[in-house]
């Protein structure tokens, strides 16, 4: 057996282990991260990801940012239970400190962090602004590092490089290693060549993921459906789920829906990252069946694609087809909403694009029939909510509805994407992991989407804030509780 000393043993090496990772080691401390991929690989779904911030400046995040969290807090909450929050945190029962839901301290620590985090990856070179995203109507701005995640990566790892964090890749965290006091003081590991080798340090920090890359996992959570569910991009094949079973297993409490993920629309022909297909406001879904099956226009397309795409993936095998027809065109800039490699499936009729598509061209017609006599007169306004809505016709289209009449017709398939999965770690406003009994587990820390956190609709751009935050909060708590060891 091999065995490596650190004062803090990072796992993963996406947004939330490298904010870790790099905070730590300023504070001195010796550190190591610990990447399953090798290292033309590192960095996670990080690595591939826009990576889009829910702040309106570099300073300050979104309006609704705490407000949309509490609406997607959890389900039925007990009243007696959330009222008891209002308490100071330290008086909270072990109960609700453990109680799967967004609690406010967390919240608060999240919404009050994001700031100085985006100041902090400033001082590494990084630039932020508010760039073009693939959504043509949004409800909320989105603030992006110039380069995207890779650059956020690059960054980060380049620093750590260059200040003696050690790398080690391909190299798979499967165990905690804890003492007679029930602390955490380390990790068994794979390394290359699957030899094991044990990580011994006084602070482990889990940034290693959810379990979106683990078919296992997925079923035994969210059922036989789960096959029709791929990750979002080649990172998040990596994502196994060790680091919440492994804490899980020495009595961590869970967060966030287990049964759930953030769903994203993208065409299954394509395996680039993130083959994403935005369109379909602007058109109709049907589904095998030829069938629409959901209002393809609720509001802004940032804000209900994760709503949409989620009925799609209820439909039979998990598919259903964006139907687009000449009138596309109308809609400037239709192209940024639109991410696949792979062209659309064209016909010159509707019979014939069923044909091609495999599904009942006698019910597709129909289905495009209803909807074109449900279409009423009224001004097509592209970029904005403009009530242009079905009448008589269920699913009701709410916004955007024109007759699909003009030929040549269109299709993209498109499948629903798990891009990370909702449940995982509780922790506190320090990244501490929790015991179900509502006490720190000592030394050790969770970032990333290793914490559970979302239910119901994602709030939307705040997945790599929440790494970067509370990666940070991690990496200087371990290296703080290094330094009191020490004295």
């Amino acid at each position: 057996m091999r065995y490596e000393h650190f004062d803090v043993v990072v796992v993963g090496c996406g947004i939330a282990g490298l904010s870790a990772a790099v905070a730590a080691r300023q504070k001195g401390v010796r550190v190591a991260i610990l990447e399953r991929a090798p290292l033309e690989e590192r960095g996670g779904q990080t690595r591939y990801t826009e990576a889009y911030l829910r702040m309106k400046s570099e300073s300050e995040v979104t309006d609704d940012f705490e407000a949309h969290f509490m609406e997607n807090a959890g389900g039925y909450l007990d009243p007696l239970l959330v009222d008891e929050t209002a308490a100071p945190y330290e008086i909270w029962p072990g109960l609700v400190k453990t109680m799967s839901f967004v609690d406010p301290e967390f919240l608060s620590a999240f919404a009050t962090g994001a700031g100085p985090t985006v100041q902090w990856l400033k001082t590494f070179g990084l630039r932020f602004d508010f760039l073009p995203t693939q959504f043509l109507t949004k409800s909320q701005p989105r603030l992006l590092p110039v380069g995207g995640g890779l650059a956020l990566v690059e960054a980060l790892a380049g620093w750590a490089e260059k200040n003696d964090v050690q790398f080690f890749y391909e190299t798979v965290a499967q165990d905690l290693i804890v003492d007679s006091e029930g602390d955490v003081v380390g990790i068994r590991a794979r390394g290359p060549g699957g030899k094991p080798v044990e990580f011994v340090g006084r602070g482990v920090v889990l940034g290693c993921g959810g379990f979106a890359g683990n078919l296992e996992m997925l079923s035994q959570y969210m059922g036989n459906r789960a096959m029709f569910l791929r990750p979002i991009c080649r990172g998040g094949h990596y994502n196994k789920g060790e680091g919440i079973r492994m804490a899980l297993a020495i009595g961590a409490a869970s967060c966030g829906d287990f049964s759930s993920y953030h769903a994203e629309p993208i065409d299954p022909r394509s395996g680039i990252a993130e083959p994403s297909v935005f369109i379909f406001p602007y058109g109709v879904l049907v589904n095998r069946r030829g069938m629409r099956f959901v209002d393809e226009a609720m509001g802004t397309v940032d804000a209900y694609y994760e709503r949409v795409t989620r009925r799609i993936f209820e439909q039979p095998d998990g598919i259903a087809y964006t139907i687009l027809d000449a009138k596309l065109a109308d809609v400037p800039n239709y192209k940024l909403g639109i991410r696949t490699d792979k062209p659309a499936i064209v016909a010159d009729t509707l019979h014939a694009l069923a044909a091609k598509l495999e599904i009942p061209a006698a019910r597709l017609e129909s289905t495009i029939a209803q909807y074109n006599a449900a279409c009423r007169p009224g001004t097509f306004k592209p970029l904005e909510l403009d009530g242009l809505a079905t009448e008589g016709l269920e699913p009701a289209k709410s916004n955007w509805a024109r007759p699909i009449d003009r030929a040549p017709f269109a299709a993209y398939p498109t499948i629903s994407a798990n891009v990370f999965t909702f449940g995982g770690l509780k922790v506190n406003a320090q990244a501490q992991v929790l015991h179900s009994s509502g006490h720190p587990i000592q030394g050790l820390y969770a970032a990333g989407e290793v914490i559970g956190l979302y239910y119901k609709n994602y709030t939307g751009a705040t997945s790599v804030l929440k790494g970067a935050v509370f990666g940070r909060i991690a990496g200087l708590d371990a290296a703080s509780r290094c330094a009191q060891a020490a004295a």
